[in-house]
């Protein structure tokens, strides 16, 4: 055998059609025009309450207020009540379950919950999908504990003090924090003026809750000094983060900063690394109706039936 041609040594000929192979690999992967195929821009799933009232900016049912596309879709039976007591029935476990699964056939990039006490599903919701659960803005306890000394507070503000006691042994187990110790601090919104339409299940005046809302962070300040952030709890208390930060300079953190932080983990970072290796978000937003993603036999589970769209008829379907 000639030098260099021993066991193991690739003819040139062969080395060219291995050559070959491998590259007509990489061009079918990176398409005719040798660009590497972009994923999809990333987008959020949420899972609703049978339950249905008018979302301002900044409220999780709200699909303003996110910069990525978000999927809603609404569990037949799971009413605020039932949330709130961490029990399920079989049919509506199901019908949970398989709600879950669809937002994961779709593709998003997360799945979070349109109310705090879907917690209490957090681990539920895990065993049927790959894709990172954040069913509640609690989920951010463990980063805010470590983020600060042990004798530093934080505050947890939430739609009505009393309601988060349950779920204490729950917060700790998914969670390694005890909200019932010295370092967190529940504040009960119940009492802020007009905020009563979260508990009424009406439209909600931003505005005129947003005073109210600064002088209860003012007040929770000003007798626990020693609060260094605020984490707003209640999935409809994001609208006043804004304002509260501004007045009190204290980090805040909810819902949207919660599905914000997952997000971020599949977003192109456009000022360092490999660039444009995702598709652009148009930056808009389809238009959502409560409901409608339901078929007629899921609409005739409904408990708030009255707020959900008629089914569309083939007509109207093909338009």
């Amino acid at each position: 055998l000639a030098r260099g041609r021993g066991r193991g040594a690739r003819s040139p000929i062969r080395s060219r059609l291995i050559m070959g192979c491998g590259a007509s690999k990489v061009a079918a992967a990176t398409g005719e025009q040798g660009k590497k195929k972009k994923l999809k821009a990333c987008s959020l799933g949420v899972i609703r309450l049978d339950y249905d009232y008018p979302p301002a900016p900044g409220d999780i049912d709200n699909p303003e207020s996110f910069a990525y596309d978000v999927f809603y879709r609404v569990v037949p039976g799971l009413t605020f009540d039932m949330c709130q007591s961490g029990k399920m029935t079989p049919e509506v476990e199901e019908r949970f379950i398989g709600k879950v699964k669809e937002l994961d056939e779709l593709g998003v990039n997360g799945i979070t919950g349109d109310c705090g006490f879907m917690m209490f599903f957090q681990e539920l919701a895990r065993c049927h999908t790959k894709k990172p659960v954040f069913m509640s803005a609690l989920c951010c306890l463990p980063a805010l504990t470590c983020g600060y000394a042990a004798n530093e507070k934080i505050a947890i503000f939430t739609a009505n003090g009393e309601t988060l006691a349950p779920m204490r042994d729950l917060i700790r187990d998914e969670c390694g924090v005890d909200t019932q110790g010295e370092r967190f601090i529940i504040v009960g919104c119940q009492d802020v003026p007009h905020f009563e339409a979260v508990a009424l299940g009406e439209k909600v005046d931003v505005e005129k809750v947003t005073p109210g809302m600064v002088e209860k962070a003012k007040t929770v300040i000003k007798d626990n000094p020693n609060v260094r952030a605020i984490l707003m709890e209640c999935t409809e208390l994001p609208p006043y983060s804004d304002a509260v930060r501004a007045t009190m300079g204290l980090p805040v953190y909810d819902a949207i900063t919660a599905c914000d932080f997952f997000m971020m983990g599949v977003q192109d970072n456009k000022r360092f690394g490999l660039q444009d290796w995702t598709e652009d978000w148009d930056g808009k937003q389809d238009s959502y109706s409560f409901g409608q993603e339901l078929t007629q036999l899921e609409r005739e589970k409904m408990v708030n039936k009255a707020t959900v769209p008629p089914t569309p008829t083939v007509h109207e379907a093909l338009r």
